[in-house]
């Protein structure tokens, strides 16, 4: 990311939401800042609730010209009318899902900690390569992604990268000059303020 760009946010879902309350929480947020993407990331394999839950954030996202993408199931996005897909296994199922869905769609992929799996996943197409989590978080297994990984990625390697997962005001502040787009989702859902707790989180750049 040259010095000039703003790393930009990609919003992602909680993992239980309620149908009727959350999709006007997300459009108070993308109503007061500019977003690249939303994930619908539900914990849920129940495909009847995932495609309403989908329904429901596609008319909040599309009227606004936000990309929605949806963890996993790439044989839904399409079906659905969603934008592309977020892998959650690095590399393993990135052609898969780009056969599947062409090459318009969005395909991103989850790399953890691994530097190597990022790369694996770039090679094999993925439009981002997401990294983390960055501090505390239920994701994985206690292990982090170190800053060096965001600061050797930006220099060198064009995909764009996506910090994630236990984001403070601090780590935001410290990784803006080197990752492209921050993934914030349980840093603002779980307050009540979720513009606030946004802005708060993001006011380092």
């Amino acid at each position: 990311m040259s010095q000039e760009e703003q790393p930009q946010i990609y919003l992602i879902s909680p993992p239980e939401f309620d149908l009727m309350a959350f999709p006007e929480q997300l459009a108070a947020v993308l109503d007061a800042r500019e977003v690249a993407c939303v994930r619908l990331a539900l914990a849920s394999h129940d495909e009847d609730r995932i495609c309403r839950a989908a329904d429901a954030l596609r008319e909040v996202t599309t009227p606004r010209d936000v990309a929605l993408v949806i963890d996993r199931h790439f044989l839904l996005a399409e079906r659905l009318g969603l934008d592309g897909v977020h892998l959650d296994d690095g590399a393993r199922s990135v052609r898969k899902a780009r056969k599947a869905l062409g090459p318009d769609a969005i395909v991103g992929a989850y790399a953890g900690a691994s530097r190597h799996e990022g790369m694996n996943a770039g090679e094999a197409g993925s439009d981002y390569v997401a990294f983390g989590p960055m501090g505390p978080s239920s994701l994985e297994d206690g292990e982090t992604a170190a800053f060096e990984i965001f600061e050797w990625w930006s220099q060198m390697i064009e995909i764009p990268c996506v910090a994630e997962g236990g984001l403070t005001q601090e780590l935001v502040t410290k990784l803006a000059p080197v990752t492209d787009f921050f993934g914030v989702g349980a840093e603002i859902w779980d307050s009540e303020d979720p513009v606030a707790a946004l802005a708060a989180l993001t006011s380092g750049f």
